[in-house]
């Protein structure tokens, strides 16, 4: 079988597992682990497949990848994902952010803002603005500090709740398998555009206690002027072993950041010098708090339960001169000061709880899991809008004048979900699942004011909704390491706080408006053959109803107003394959060298199906079109990783003395609207988007065991391209990509 059976934990949780043994042996053994040992943790691959359950949660059946952190030939400083998810297939990623500060991906057709069409979390908590209402995750932790991530395409739904794309979960270090007390690490990178950044660890264990934590600091003025960033992030973390079967942990992040946003370009601006900046007055800044605690207890060999409660307290800011980059930002000539900035502050406050149980019990001989969950959170967001903010040029986010437009969206929700792992033989396995939501939201508040001073209160009933969704899995394994899987998922995501809030006479909300809705499913067949051949492939389809949307109608007295509505669906299906390769792993060279080389490639046709936009007709007036076989804006439909690596290896200890790696990506051209515009508008907020292809280097040398340098030059044929055009922030315009960068690392343990 391609997994055999370890005990492993995720953030400290003790699963029993079937699963990809830690030596990347595919010999069939059961490997029964004293101790909670992290998944991935010993192996020398840098992406694998999910066990079939970690903790108290299934993977069995669904699309996954694990990719280890530790095990990437990679400098991560700037989460740069193109190369940190090169080995998964299908990810399309915004690269409008050079500094890794707004981590933007997606998959199968979906949007990539902010990645809010997955369920992010960090340490199995979300961490997003509001997953229900305001799903784009503003944080992401620096990688350095990521032990592995984890990754569900699609199916996710079932134990992770409201999204399309699936879950990702940044499993931070933790410090429980450390030996010693004490350990230090200190890494040390410079690069391109002023980059420094600096990053100390301290982690250790010492009797029942164990900890984890770290400092980073990165800077740089950017690639384009007027760019330039900031970021801290402090993390603690640390658990204690209460018995042999049971223990509590925690973890507490404090994250700031201040960044320039130097706007979009024009088309015209493309061919020209891309480094310029047509704003120099526009600044964000998101603090950031999480925290996390967890009980885990391991009530006999059969039984686990895991309770975790954590909290969110953030905040998002901008100020900026955000009209269209064909109208300049200029000093007036009569005051001798810019124009006012528009600023917009929001207040993030998140709890929530949940508990999960697993269950292993026996039918006819063969071992069955259980395993179910259930789940509050609340929210409650205030939104500050169309602030006045100063004429000044500095990141100045106070204002003189109250806020025309305050917004206050509150959010419950319970859940409750139940999964079935039925091992009907050895090789065959089958997954029934279930999930019931509760999702109650309220939104209140102004848009403005009236002559008189009075506030125009918003027009939103509160959102009740009550609902069940299904899934079922399988895998089947064959006898030459490989297995089947499949999943068919149902999937839902919650009306956006954006569509809950309307302006009295000139926005209605339709009193019918539902969640998204629709239905994910994969097959495919992956497997580890001995140690040179890994095959993950699979074909996908994901149908995406109810899509919410905004169409421009007149009423009996031939008065415009734009109603918030569902306006159609969607569809979208695809391959998605990965294959790795190491010829020199059957030679007598195998015990001195390595050269894996691997291509990961994606297909997707993703199409609106029935679905309506408002557009303005040749006299200038408002009308409906269907604009049904039109492809879906942002959505690639080929997507192409491939790479190869050459390592030399100590003799004695197989150790890797040094590692030089080459990445080549390609992504083909994009709409930018759903009317697949393709004339360029003056504002370069319609057109194509261009294919473009990037090459990458890197070389790591490990000097000593606990000493290694690493080098990379990142868009090695300094390629101008771009990945999206911005219609607001932090545009809007084009949005162009960064060009050549150096970087070095030294990384230091003791």
């Amino acid at each position: 079988m391609l997994r055999n059976t370890i005990i492993c934990g995720l953030c400290g949780i003790v699963g029993i597992v079937r699963g990809q043994s830690l030596n990347d042996t595919s010999k069939n053994h059961i490997e029964y682990l004293a101790e909670i040992s992290l998944v991935g943790q010993q192996s020398k691959r840098d992406v694998l497949p999910s066990p079939e359950i970690i903790g108290t949660k299934v993977n069995a059946g669904k699309k996954n990848a694990i990719i280890i952190l530790d095990n990437l030939n990679t400098i991560v400083v700037n989460n740069n994902m193109r190369q940190i998810l090169a080995k998964v297939p299908g990810m399309h990623i915004w690269e409008s952010d050079g500094s890794g500060i707004q981590v933007g991906i997606s998959t199968r057709g979906l949007s990539p803002n902010r990645s809010w069409e997955f369920n992010i979390r960090q340490n199995g908590a979300d961490i997003a603005a509001d997953p229900y209402g305001y799903p784009e995750a503003y944080y992401n932790p620096p990688m350095q500090a990521i032990q592995r991530i984890q990754i569900i395409k699609g199916a996710g739904a079932l134990q992770f709740g409201p999204q399309f794309g699936g879950m990702i979960n940044y499993v931070m270090r933790d410090g429980k398998s450390e030996s010693k007390p004490l350990n230090i690490q200190t890494a040390q990178t410079i690069g391109s555009f002023g980059l420094y950044n600096n990053f100390i660890a301290v982690s250790g264990r010492k009797n029942n206690f164990y900890y984890y934590a770290f400092y980073d600091k990165r800077s740089a003025e950017g690639f384009r002027k007027n760019s330039a960033y900031n970021t801290q992030t402090l993390y603690i973390s640390g658990g204690y072993q209460l018995s042999k079967n049971t223990d509590i942990a925690f973890d507490f992040t404090n994250y700031n950041m201040l960044s320039q946003q130097s706007g979009g370009l024009t088309d015209a601006d493309m061919s020209g010098d891309i480094t310029k900046s047509l704003r120099s007055r526009n600044w964000f800044s998101t603090p950031w708090l999480t925290g996390n605690i967890k009980f885990n207890w391991k009530i006999n060999n059969n039984q686990l339960l895991q309770i975790m409660a954590f909290g969110m307290d953030a905040d998002r800011k901008s100020v900026g001169f955000t009209k269209a980059i064909d109208i300049p930002d200029t000093i007036n000539a009569k005051t001798l000061q810019y124009a006012p900035r528009e600023l917009a502050i929001d207040k993030y406050h998140n709890r929530g709880i949940e508990a999960s149980y697993l269950f292993n019990y026996y039918i006819a001989n063969q071992k069955q899991t259980f395993t179910a969950g259930i789940r509050y959170f609340a929210s409650f967001t205030t939104r500050f809008q169309k602030g006045i903010g100063s004429t000044g040029t500095d990141h100045n986010f106070t204002t003189n004048y109250v806020f025309p437009g305050e917004f206050n969206f509150d959010t419950k929700n319970y859940s409750v979900f139940l999964e079935q792992v039925f091992r009907v033989s050895k090789k065959l396995l089958l997954i029934p699942g279930i999930r019931y939501e509760n999702i109650h939201s309220v939104a209140s508040g102004r848009t403005g004011f009236n002559t008189d001073g009075s506030e125009i209160k918003i027009d939103a009933p509160a959102q009740i909704r009550n609902f069940f969704i299904g899934g079922f899995g399988l895998e089947y394994h064959l006898n030459n390491g490989l297995e089947i899987y499949g999943n068919i998922n149902q999937a839902y995501r919650p009306i956006l706080f954006s569509d809950m809030q309307a302006v009295p006479g000139t926005e209605v909300i339709d009193a019918n408006l539902k969640d998204a809705s629709g239905i994910n499913s994969d097959i495919g067949i992956r497997g580890l053959i001995g140690k040179w051949f890994y095959l993950d492939a699979s074909v996908f389809a994901l149908q995406y109803n109810n899509r919410a949307g905004r169409l421009s109608l007149y009423d009996a007295n031939n008065k415009a107003y734009t109603l918030k509505t569902n306006v159609g669906n969607s569809f979208t299906a695809g391959i998605e394959a990965l294959i790795e390769i190491d010829p020199i792993a059957h030679t007598s060279f195998k015990k001195k060298f390595k050269m894996p080389l691997f291509v990961s490639y994606s297909f997707n046709d993703a199409r609106y199906q029935d679905f309506n936009l408002s557009i303005k007709n040749g006299a200038g007036l408002n009308e409906t079109k269907n604009i049904n076989n039109n492809f879906i804006e942002n959505a690639p439909r080929n997507i192409l990783r491939t790479g190869i690596n050459f390592a030399y290896l100590n003799n004695k200890t197989s150790q890797e003395l040094f590692n030089l790696g080459f990445q080549y990506s390609y992504v083909g051209q994009t709409f930018n609207d759903a009317l697949n515009t393709v004339v360029l508008s003056p504002n370069a907020q319609n057109g194509i988007i261009p294919e473009y292809s990037i090459y990458d280097i890197n070389l790591r040398v490990n000097l000593k065991k606990d000493i290694s340098v690493k080098f990379a030059i990142n868009n090695l044929s300094n390629a101008k391209y771009f990945t999206r055009r911005a219609s607001g922030y932090p545009g809007p315009g084009v949005m162009p990509s960064d060009g050549r960068a150096i970087l070095f690392t030294l990384d230091v343990k003791i």
